[in-house]
């Protein structure tokens, strides 16, 4: 059997293909992002998210991660699922490059993630020849549920939210400003704790405040991100992510105003690389 994986920091998708190439079954469990977890980390999460529904002896892995884009975070990755499963030829890539394969296949294009963070890529169709760094949320992640969760955050530290959705927030919420202080700065994962605001964010979207918040995040990451690209407007561009997802009539317009066109969008980019790895099969 063989396992493909898409791991954002927040989720992993998994796929048990037979050899094949049909996809048997789907497995979600937590993120696994060596930024913020360790290697011993790694298999606990295995241990208690993935094993108990993977009885099967898996001989193949390719798995796409957030936060594997460097050869030793790629080793911690590797390292984790040979211990686990070592009869399999395990391949560690970027979240990235699972994304322009599930979106482009073997064709070119912009590739996007739009989830708790944010990426981008320019694919040949086969490799990836140009990327932006993401940055992460601090210094980047334009477009990112993360992102937006903490210019929301900061703006309700700051007493700019109007005060009928502060009101709101505080009662969805029940944390004050010094405990989303304390979440961020002295807690493990604030990237997703920031990013879970995106839901309120989403449930709220008819507010003004709200669609301006969402609507200048997707500008910032095309500005900063899509248009870096040479003879980007060229160029189909396409969307994963949950983010691109439920905010997609906004993204929509964010690239209208900078003239560009999206390709497609994928919530999840499973799919995708469950077909081009059964074309690569065939």
């Amino acid at each position: 059997m063989k396992l493909i994986a898409d791991s954002g920091s927040t989720k992993t998708t998994w796929a048990l293909m037979a050899l094949s190439g049909k996809m048997l079954k789907e497995v979600h469990t937590s993120g696994i992002n060596p930024f913020f977890l360790e290697y011993q980390e790694i298999i606990d999460l295995m241990d208690s998210e993935l094993l108990p529904n993977i009885s099967e002896e898996i001989l193949s892995i390719d798995f796409y991660g957030a936060g594997c884009g460097s050869p030793e975070k790629i080793m911690v990755v590797r390292n984790a699922l040979k211990h686990r499963f070592p009869a399999a030829v395990c391949h560690v890539e970027s979240d990235i490059l699972g994304a322009a394969r599930a979106l482009f296949g073997n064709r070119e294009g912009i590739a996007c993630i739009l989830g708790t963070g944010s990426n981008s890529c320019f694919y040949d169709g086969k490799d990836i020849i140009g990327n932006i760094s993401s940055g992460g949320f601090i210094l980047g992640d334009e477009g990112s549920g993360a992102v937006m969760g903490k210019k929301f955050a900061g703006d309700f530290i700051k007493g700019i939210i109007p005060s009928h959705l502060a009101d709101l927030f505080l009662k969805v919420y029940k944390v004050d400003k010094h405990e989303i202080i304390d979440r961020v700065y002295r807690k493990s994962f604030p990237n997703r704790f920031l990013a879970s605001f995106s839901k309120f964010v989403a449930e709220n979207i008819n507010d003004p405040y709200c669609k301006n918040l969402v609507y200048t995040n997707f500008i910032n990451f095309i500005i900063r991100n899509v248009e870096q690209y040479p003879d980007y407007n060229r160029y189909s561009v396409g969307f994963v992510g949950s983010i691109a997802q439920v905010f997609e009539d906004i993204l929509l317009e964010a690239m209208q105003k900078r003239g560009l066109k999206i390709h497609s969008i994928q919530k999840n980019p499973i799919y995708g690389l469950v077909e081009y790895h059964s074309s690569v099969i065939a």
